[in-house]
C-alpha cells in the first residue's frame, strides 16, 4: 500500500510542479489583473466620474458630491458649503482621492508600476472602508463579519475579496504579460548597448 500511495504522491507532486513551472511567471499576475479589471475597473471609474466637477476642467475641481463622499464629517461641519472647506488639506485630499479612482485602477490593469499601484489601491480600499464605517455610518449588516455564515456583506466579505488580487500583485508583481515586464526588457536591452 505504501508503494502505491508513494507513487501517487510523486506523480501528483511532479504534475503540480510542472504546471507551476509553466505558469508562475505569467498566470498569477495576469489572472489577478483580469479579475481586478472585470470586477472593479468600471466600478472605480464610475465612482470617480461622480466626483468630477463640471466642464473641461472638472478634473481639477471636484464636485460637491466628491466632498460629501470622501469627507462626510468635514462637509457636514461646513454646512454642506464647499467654499467653507479649506483646500489644504481637505480639498487636496478630495482632489487626490478623485484622481486615484482613475489612475490607480488603470495602472493595475495595464500592469504599469503594478506593485506601487496595488499597494495604493489597498490603501484606498482601507480608507474607503474607514470612511464608510465612521463617516457614512453604515449598518452592522452592511459591515458584516469574518467567519460568519453570511458571505455577502458589502464591507468585510466583499472588500476582502477585492483586496486579494491586489495583494497577489503587490507581492508577486504583474507577471510577464504586462507593461512593467515590457519596459523592464527594453531597459535591459538598452543597458546592453552602453
Amino acid at each position: 500500500m505504501d508503494g502505491a500511495i508513494g507513487m501517487i504522491h510523486r506523480g501528483h507532486k511532479a504534475a503540480a510542479e510542472g504546471v507551476e513551472r509553466l505558469t508562475r511567471d505569467w498566470l498569477p499576475g495576469l489572472a489577478a489583473r483580469l479579475v481586478f479589471a472585470s470586477v472593479l475597473l468600471v466600478y472605480f471609474w464610475q465612482s470617480g466620474l461622480t466626483k468630477l466637477g463640471e466642464g473641461a476642467l472638472g478634473f481639477l475641481m471636484p464636485s460637491d458630491g466628491a466632498y460629501a463622499q470622501i469627507l462626510p464629517g468635514v462637509m457636514d461641519a461646513a454646512g454642506y458649503d464647499v467654499t467653507q472647506i479649506p483646500f489644504f488639506p481637505y480639498g487636496l485630499i478630495v482632489l487626490l482621492g478623485t484622481w486615484a479612482e482613475f489612475v490607480l485602477p488603470l495602472l493595475v490593469v495595464l500592469g504599469l508600476f503594478t506593485r506601487v499601484a496595488s499597494v495604493g489601491m489597498l490603501g484606498f480600499l482601507a480608507v474607503m472602508t474607514v470612511v464608510d464605517i465612521t463617516g457614512h455610518h453604515v449598518e452592522a449588516e452592511t459591515i458584516g463579519a469574518f467567519f460568519d455564515a453570511n458571505p455577502g456583506s458589502v464591507i468585510a466579505d466583499q472588500r476582502l475579496m477585492w483586496a486579494f488580487p491586489l495583494l497577489i500583485l503587490a507581492l508577486m508583481g504583474p507577471g510577464r504579460i504586462s507593461l512593467d515586464a515590457w519596459l523592464g526588457a527594453r531597459m535591459r536591452k538598452r543597458a546592453t548597448y552602453y
